[in-house]
């Protein structure tokens, strides 16, 4: 397993993280437990979660993901050993059963949040505490375009901000990060930061695939000279650049299978591509979902690359992904297919 530092952090991260999302809606807690036993043995000390898991979201479920990954800490014991990381869900509309649907990034909503995490987590401190997704209406969630709305409010940049350095300050979180956020956003942030001499954000967790490397557009720069690293979530577009899905294919127990709401990743453009990608990879003799998360690993710009799976088939695969370096006829042929069809699923 290989290491990368967290932002300005005295702390090192696997670079191949273990993404939580299915547990307690695809996954039951034994199967969650053979998950985090698994990629601990490969290396990885960095787990990511949120109080809004699973996915998709529903009352009866909130904050089950975090409830299971506590009694795991619980049974083995290992805290100490592991990066735990979560987020607090933001402004929503459709979330009415979370704080009764007015969630802002405010003290309030905030504490009330990390007290509940930290509660079903069954641990006195989260080591990175994220924001969800940003409290302001800006193009995240698969939106491309930036929409200005004049009439938005939101909690200013640097209370949040405050309200978060309250944890740090309680040791009830170590580092902060952000999560869906723009390069305006994550500047903002950092400018308050400097300003107010409040602690940093160290990390910015946003999609990033072959069908989506809008990240590289404003926000690479951000996270290399910044020190803020990109924690990929979706490497592999909800599993579609394995190729599981390709010609009509609905594999029983897949996520695309079951919830017809995720259609993010399977546009007709998005499908093209994925066949490419999938192509490509065959012709290398390379595995297509390995090499799709090679590729997100070889970025100069990432700190982490979330990974997921429904079954341990598929995790040891994800994380034998470690062990591939993508040569440069890969990258070569990866990029004239993404000059040809640039970011079909943003």
């Amino acid at each position: 397993m290989e290491y990368r530092q967290l932002g300005q952090s005295n702390i090192k991260v696997s670079v191949l993280c273990l993404g939580t999302m299915t547990w307690g809606e695809q996954n039951t807690q034994d199967e969650a437990f053979a998950q985090l036993d698994m990629a601990i043995g490969y290396g990885v000390n960095f787990i990511d979660c949120a109080e809004l898991y699973p996915v998709p979201p529903k009352a009866e479920t909130y904050g089950y993901t975090e409830t299971i990954l506590g009694h795991w800490l619980k049974a083995r014991a290992n805290r100490d050993d592991l990066i735990i990381a979560t987020k607090a869900a933001s402004r929503a509309e459709w979330l009415p059963y979370i704080r009764d649907g007015q969630l802002r990034s405010n003290k309030k909503h905030l504490e009330q949040a990390l007290n509940e995490s930290l509660q079903r987590l069954q641990t006195d401190y989260i080591d990175l505490y994220q924001l969800h997704w940003p409290e302001r209406k800006t193009n995240f969630f698969g939106e491309l375009g930036y929409r200005y709305d004049p009439a938005d409010d939101y909690t200013s940049f640097e209370e949040t901000l405050s309200v978060l350095a309250d944890f740090v300050n309680q040791g009830k979180v170590r580092h902060i990060g952000v999560s869906n956020e723009t390069p305006w956003g994550i500047m903002r942030f950092l400018a308050a930061a400097e300003n107010l001499d409040l602690p940093r954000m160290v990390s910015i967790q946003n999609p990033y695939s072959l069908l989506n490397r809008t990240f590289e557009i404003g926000n690479a720069e951000v996270a290399i000279r910044e020190q803020v690293g990109l924690l990929a979530y979706s490497p592999l577009g909800f599993g579609v650049l394995s190729g599981k899905y390709l010609n009509l294919q609905k594999p029983a127990a897949a996520r695309l299978t079951l919830f017809d709401r995720f259609t993010r990743y399977t546009n007709p453009t998005g499908i093209e591509a994925t066949q490419r990608y999938v192509n490509l990879a065959r012709q290398h003799q390379l595995d297509p979902a390995q090499m799709a998360l090679a590729f997100v690993t070889q970025q100069d710009f990432l700190t982490a690359n979330i990974i997921g799976a429904t079954n341990l088939q598929q995790l040891e695969s994800n994380l034998k992904s470690i062990e591939l370096t993508l040569s440069e006829q890969v990258l070569s042929d990866i990029e004239q297919i993404h000059q040809q069809i640039p970011n079909p699923c943003p």
